[in-house]
Order: structure tokens, then sequence, then C-alpha cells
């Protein structure tokens, strides 16, 4: 059977989250596993500078308080821990899913990936974590590390849930956003959903050649999908359709050989990240 990891943090996004991974899940028949995961600054000792002049007795007092302060922080992210995990697993069975669970993880969320993704089918994670600067539309700070280093597809929740019925695909030929067609026909996820493939970028017979393959692909798994060349930049044009068209999925490549390029800072799939109000489902 097929299985769901889905990251929650006890973020605003964590029931976005959940409720996406139960909409996946239902999609595929999948199981779904909800991970929290505990960090250092969660658990670990906070530095302390016990220099200068305290006494033997005194400093040993010190050390003891410090320790047990130390315990009791660590014994209280656990509790929080599975508090978020028992009210993720609740939202997931209200949204029909009776196979989940839920683990804690110590430890590095990339860590964490690359131990848990080899019998996943797919991530989810929100957008951003509780650090994040809504206001400045920071994202979560592991969203990049994860998408970099998974081999599995990450499905990137939004703030609030609703069910998808309309996918964009953002398509410029590339390995990704191939390999990001190749999936979809072959996974029930899409099955009955209307696709739309849209390159950004100059109207040539090699784009619309390029299009015309990857709707046969689709073609070829059941999915009738129309496609559209449009000029301009990118991330503005993507974000203009996505709002015209009311589309509830954009698919694509976090790497590629044009515009859409690598994950980095002020690339394309960033900017669809940071501006999309919609999921965002990441190939590499």
């Amino acid at each position: 059977m097929s299985k769901i990891t889905a990251f929650i943090d006890g973020s605003i996004y964590s029931q976005s989250v959940c409720e996406h991974a139960a909409w996946i899940a239902g999609r595929l028949e999948a199981s779904v596993e909800l991970l929290h995961v505990l960090g250092r600054r969660e658990t670990g000792s906070a530095p302390s500078d016990l220099s200068g002049n305290i006494a033997l007795g005194a400093r040993s007092s010190l050390l003891k308080e410090l320790s047990e302060l130390d315990e009791q922080r660590a014994r209280l992210a656990m509790k929080r821990g599975r508090a978020i995990l028992e009210d993720g697993e609740a939202a997931v069975r209200a949204a029909g899913i009776e196979k989940v669970s839920g683990r804690i993880r110590h430890g590095d969320v990339v860590e964490t990936v690359a131990e848990v993704e080899e019998d996943s089918d797919l991530l989810v994670i929100g957008k951003r974590g509780e650090a994040a600067d809504f206001a400045k539309l920071h994202l979560g700070s592991n969203l990049e590390r994860v998408v970099r280093s998974s081999h599995r597809p990450v499905f990137v929740a939004n703030r609030a849930f609703k069910p998808i019925d309309k996918v964009l695909v953002a398509y410029d030929g590339g390995a990704s956003s191939m390999k990001a067609v190749d999936a979809m026909a072959r996974s029930p996820l899409f099955a009955g959903l209307a696709v739309k493939l849209l390159t950004v970028g100059s109207d040539t017979s090699e784009a619309r050649n390029r299009l015309a393959d990857a709707e046969a692909v689709l073609r070829g798994g059941g999915i009738e999908a129309t496609s559209e060349v449009l000029p301009g930049q990118p991330e503005t044009v993507i974000s203009e359709r996505v709002e015209s068209e009311n589309f509830g999925l954009l698919v694509m490549g976090a790497y590629g050989h044009s515009r859409i390029r690598s994950l980095i800072i002020g690339s394309t799939t960033e900017a669809m990240l940071r501006s999309c109000k919609i999921p965002v489902m990441l190939f590499r």
C-alpha cells in the first residue's frame, strides 16, 4: 500500500497539511504517517557561561538547576509533540482516512527525510512553519532543504485546504517538469481532474512540440489536458493564470533548464511558493 508522510510542527499550517495529506491518501488509497521532528533547539541544552568569580558550591548548584531545566524543557517538548500528533491524527480521521499513525523523531528534518522517504510515496509539508514571518512572506526554514534533499515528490500545502479539481502544470520541457508529467500520467491522484500545461516564453514550434509530447504522455495515462504558451515573466504569468482560472494545485519541477530553474533565492520556483495561494507539488 502507498504511504504519505506529512510533517507537522504545530503551526497554523499543520491543519492544512493534515487535510491535504488526507485528500491525497483518499485518492491513492494510501495510509498517512504524521511526523513531528524535535530538533536540538527544543531538546538541547542552552549554552551557559559559568566563568567568573562563582564559588564552587554555587557553581555546582547552578549546574544542577540548569540540568533540571533542560530535562523539564525536553519533557514539555515531548508532551507538546504528542499533543500535536494527536490533533493531527484526529484531523486526518475526520477527513475519512482511518489508516493514520504519528511519530516523534529527534534530530534534523533533512536527516529525517533521508530516513523515512524510502518507504514513502510523497512528502507533505507546510509552506511556512512556526518561525516564519507572515508579514514578509518568509517560507519555512526547512522547506527548501527538504525539497533539495528529497528524492520523492514534495507537496507544499498552503494555509487553508480546499478540494482540488483543476491543476496547472508549469512546463518548460526540462528534466524535472518531464518527470512531473510522467508521474502524473501514472498516478491515480490526478484521475478525473482538469489539467492544463502552461509554458511561459516564446511561442515557437519547439515549445509547441514539447507541449504536444507532454499532452500525449498524459493522454496515455487517461488524462486529457489542454496546453498554452504565453509570453512574459514566468512567476507573473503563472500567478495570474492561477488566479484568473481558479486552479487548485500548481505542479512544477524544482529544477529546469530555462526560466524555471533551480530552487534558490530569487528563482521562479521560490517566487511561486511565496506568491501562490494554492498548494504546489514539486518534482526534482
